[in-house]
């Protein structure tokens, strides 16, 4: 009941607890209603200034000065019925209201002068600084574009005073002046103390992360970039009051090639819409808005289904359509009133921008919507290089189609295309042409490439059933013995069918028989014996050419490969000997013939073997010697899978420094040559792993987000794949201390509908760390929600450690989120886990933490609490010695006594509290070096405890002197320099 002006003020302090949205808005509204019954000022300011703070914060301030006016009265009939906080936020909230009306075109300009001048005069009369006051007029000049450098200089020669705003908003705002003359890298270094953490306030660094992105693509910092979307985009998505850096974070995606994550973030924020309640940035989220679409419909996705105001369904066109019109009328309006065109110029620029990178960046996050839309490739290491012309006329054409098939060139593919174009043509007549051939041979050829291109994507039965297509078509040609070569490829075309373990070796093994062979169904050797049988008879009788044949024999090794990695480690002796003799057969024919492309690739078989069976030196001899033999050969368009392979063998070798620039050289070399087969999605992964172990973070970032992103093109079929890396890719970046980053990695993996598809102990690990990262971050209540979805998710496994765990970690969580009920429930589901998979070091920890965050909360009336749980940490670790479970007894029993000791010190039992840390202490002593840090810990809070409060400053002092000696002699200079300030303290 809302019945006195306690229960107000009460009411008042809750919802202040809530977050900012519709439901503190309307309850601060009815709190306004409920103050109005008593004729008390201070709490009615209070409810206003909640209300102002409500709309400010959830897309309604245009309402702000009107309740601002209620206030002002207030303030200038009763002064003294406001409190010291109220009578410093009217001053504060002056600054609110100007920038409300300047960002309202429906305000006149004289208006928004009045009240600039009314600010200043109120801030005299108080006695305030008008550096504020120089701020705001600065902020209107750079909005008008009247006089902005005069106005700019005006205000920042000031210093800093009481009421500026804080310093983090400040540094965005003299960023944006140095973004809008043009200034990238001194906007950023300006902006270098808000994005490093090392200032803040309620909405920095994520507005500062948004108004820096575009910056850092153009100042090629990529990286920062992409952490500053990831981290900035969490933290903005669906607030209203975040509602430009939504738009921002569109622009961003659309700029950089990430057209599909914009599409996601525009379906996100659809009730972004609907606000209406600041014009200046629901232009700026309309504007960013339109680029994403403009830039759709230029690519020919006018008619591609996207999300838009609610209530209709939208298209590319009908949205942009929708988003052009209300956008420009509003800049207009603007205008307008303004009397300039700085607003529409700033708005046409932005929207005149073209994408700022060659290639799209890759996220590391998932972008489930219309994935296909990214038609450029991914960053690449190397520019492509320049492919020959086509010849004009068609025999030529198909006939260096031929060649180029025959050295196994990149360009075949592309010739066959053009082939295919011109002989689908409604006027093509075939050319007479011996060298030709006829139509029904070019019939096959053809046939045979399209099979060829579904293999490459994995379309294994369309590739088979093409190869045999274009057999029957070689046949009625008069061409056996290419009919033999098709029907061969198709007994190793789908050996590797759902196999992902190798990607992209079927896709050159199966089409073009060569490639390492992955685990998967068994070789039918029968047929492959018929088929060489049958290539000798033809061969012999001059039917079959010798690259036809060599194909054959290649078919024999890629199965003989595959048999023999599938019967690893230990492979029956016929299947050694059948591998080498395929792959010796193949080699010597190849040598033979002259083929240094197939005498290249048995070797690579060979090569792969011998890694796979720890061979490494052998392996990563014979694969130089390829490269060498290629470069030789001057064939260097088949040394990008050869430089992977070998990156592989030196990855394994533990030379991962080798490793890296040895896979930048694969990937450089497939770029070049324009390989689109070449299974870069693993390379990328294997880079990162080898920047990983050569310390380099922000390449194995680069690395896995890109690889990420590969095997997102690739579809459902690699979904599991992707999330793996994404994964790793999160432990990398929280690693480094970018928990937010990790964070948004994570939640795209399993907020998407693919989730439900992965392997549940996947799926349990990407819960655990996102769980983990929202700790770090302190989210706590929704890392708690995670917490218990994750115990339900493994609450039925035979492994029931791993529900211990979680079931403790949840503890924790809901304890820090304040869900005490639902701490105990997770504490009682943890102690039924550790009946019957004992985890006697964590459940016991976590009883320790919680009593440390039961005193923190409750302070001396949850002493009783806390000492209860201690002892149950210590019942615990009894009953491990008796049933002889091994768990760590030094700390556990160390461990209660220090935190016993804290939370007798906080109920003012000091005498108690010192005791107890002197057991702690002698508990340490058993744990040896291992134990020397926390050691030094229980010295410090027995030193604090005789110090400070029992007022014991020489034995305390002579505490700390020993322990800063014993700290120095173990090596741990922090802790000692810990011990050594509080000894100063006391000194002094």
């Amino acid at each position: 009941m809302l019945d006195t002006p306690d229960a107000v003020m009460a009411a008042l302090r809750e919802n202040d607890a809530r977050p900012y949205g519709r439901t503190r808005t309307v309850t601060a509204e009815e709190l306004v209603d409920a103050a109005e019954q008593f004729d008390d000022t201070g709490v009615l300011s209070m409810a206003l200034l909640e209300l102002m703070e409500a709309y400010e914060y959830d897309g309604e301030r245009g309402k702000g000065p009107v309740v601002f006016a209620r206030v002002l009265r207030l303030w200038d009939t009763d002064p003294d019925g406001f409190g010291e906080w109220a009578r410093q936020q009217v001053l504060w909230r002056f600054k609110w209201v100007a920038d409300t009306l300047k960002d309202n075109p429906d305000v006149p300009l004289a208006a928004v002068r009045r009240w600039h001048t009314e600010l200043r005069d109120r801030y005299r009369a108080a006695g305030q600084d008008l550096q504020p006051y120089y701020a705001q007029r600065y902020h209107l000049a750079a909005h008008t574009g009247i006089d902005v450098q005069d106005a700019y200089e005006l205000w920042a020669a000031r210093p800093r005073a009481e009421l500026s705003d804080c310093h983090a908003c400040e540094t965005r705002a003299r960023a944006r002046h140095h973004l809008a003359a043009g200034d990238d890298a001194r906007a950023l270094e300006a902006l270098a103390p808000v994005l490093d953490g090392r200032s803040g306030c309620e909405q920095e660094p994520h507005l500062s992360q948004a108004a820096a992105l575009l910056a850092q693509l153009r100042q090629g910092r990529s990286d920062e970039a992409r952490s500053g979307h990831l981290a900035g985009y969490r933290h903005a998505r669906g607030k209203a009051s975040m509602l430009n850096a939504v738009g921002l974070h569109i622009e961003f995606c659309a700029l950089s090639g990430n057209e599909p994550r914009g599409l996601e973030l525009l379906a996100e924020n659809r009730a972004l819409f609907a606000v209406t309640g600041d014009p200046a940035a629901r232009l700026d989220f309309l504007t960013g808005a339109e680029v994403l679409v403009a830039r759709l419909a230029r690519a020919g996705h006018g008619e591609l289904a996207v999300s838009g105001p609610a209530g209709t369904a939208w298209t590319v066109d009908s949205l942009l359509a929708h988003l052009r019109a209300e956008g420009d009328a509003l800049a207009g309006r603007f205008d307008a009133r303004n009397g300039t065109d700085a607003v529409g110029a700033g708005r046409r620029a932005r929207l005149a921008v073209e994408p700022l990178l060659a290639e799209p960046l890759a996220l590391g996050v998932r972008a489930a919507a219309a994935s296909g839309l990214s038609a450029a490739p991914a960053a690449a290491p190397a520019p492509r290089r320049t492919v020959e012309a086509e010849p004009e006329d068609f025999t030529a054409l198909v006939l260096r189609a031929r060649e180029l098939e025959v050295l196994g060139h990149p360009d075949a593919d592309r010739l066959w295309k053009r082939v295919a174009e011109r002989a689908e043509a409604a006027d093509f007549v075939h050319p007479e042409s011996a060298e030709l051939g006829g139509p029904e041979r070019l019939r096959a050829e053809l046939a045979e490439q399209r099979a060829h291109e579904a293999l490459q994507r994995d379309a294994y039965e369309e590739g088979k059933a093409g190869l045999l297509a274009a057999a029957e078509l070689f046949e009625q040609a008069g061409l056996a013995g290419s009919a033999l070569m098709c029907r061969a490829r198709t007994l190793i075309a789908d050996l590797d069918e759902g196999d992902e373990s190798d990607e992209g070796a079927e896709a050159e093994g199966a089409a073009d028989g060569e490639g390492a062979g992955r685990v998967g169904r068994r070789a039918d050797w029968a047929a492959l014996d018929a088929a060489l049988a049958r290539a000798e008879e033809l061969r012999a009788g001059g039917e079959l050419t010798d690259d036809d044949y060599l194909i054959v024999l290649q078919t024999r090794a890629y199965a003989a490969h595959h048999d023999l990695s599938e019967a690893l480690p230990e492979p029956a002796a016929e299947v050694t000997g059948r591998f080498e003799a395929a792959v010796g057969g193949y080699r010597r024919a190849a040598v033979e013939l002259g083929s240094e492309r197939r005498a290249a690739t048995s070797r690579q078989y060979t090569a792969d073997i011998a890694a796979r069976q720890g061979r490494l030196a052998e392996a990563e001899a014979e694969l130089r010697e390829v490269l060498a033999q290629l470069d030789a050969a001057e064939l260097p368009w088949h040394t990008p899978r050869v430089l992977g392979l070998l990156g592989q063998v030196l990855l394994q070798g533990h030379e991962p420094g080798q490793a890296v620039e040895v896979f930048h050289r694969a990937l450089a070399e497939a770029v070049r040559w324009g390989d689109d087969s070449y299974p870069y999605a693993p390379t990328y992964m294997m880079l990162g792993h080898s920047c990983l172990q050569v310390g380099d973070l922000g390449g194995a970032v680069r690395a896995l987000s890109e690889a990420a992103a590969r095997y997102d093109r690739k579809g459902a079929e690699a979904v599991e794949e992707a999330a793996r890396v994404r994964l790793q890719l999160a432990d990398v970046l929280r690693d480094t201390g970018r928990a937010a980053d990790a964070v948004a990695v994570l939640e795209s993996v399993l907020l998407d509908a693919s989730a439900a598809r992965l392997d549940v102990r996947m799926l349990a690990q990407g819960r655990l760390d996102l769980a983990r990262g929202l700790s770090d971050l302190e989210e706590h209540r929704d890392a708690a929600e995670e917490y218990l979805r994750l115990a339900d998710l493994v609450a039925g496994w035979e492994d029931q450690e791993t529900h211990t765990m979680v079931a403790c970690e949840a503890t924790l969580a809901l304890a820090r989120a304040e869900r005490w009920d639902a701490a105990e429930a997770a504490l009682a589901r943890a102690r039924e886990a550790h009946g019957k998979a004992p985890q006697v070091d964590q459940l016991a920890a976590t009883l320790r933490e919680l009593a440390r965050l039961t005193t923190r909360e409750k302070g001396e009336e949850g002493l009783a609490a806390a000492l209860a749980l201690l002892a149950e940490a210590d019942a615990v670790g009894e009953a491990a010695e008796r049933s002889g479970e091994e768990y760590n007894s030094w700390y556990l029993r160390g461990g209660s006594h220090y935190e016993r000791a804290r939370s007798l010190a906080v109920a003012g039992r000091h005498e108690e509290a010192l005791a107890e840390v002197e057991r702690a202490i002698a508990e340490y002593e058993a744990g040896g070096v291992r134990a020397e840090s926390p050691r030094a810990e229980a010295v410090r809070l027995a030193a604090l405890i005789e110090g400070s409060d029992l007022g014991r400053t020489d034995a305390a002092v002579a505490r700390l002197a020993a322990g800063i000696a014993r700290c120095e002699a173990a090596g741990l200079p922090e802790a000692a320099e810990v011990l050594a300030e509080l000894r100063e303290r006391f000194a002094n």
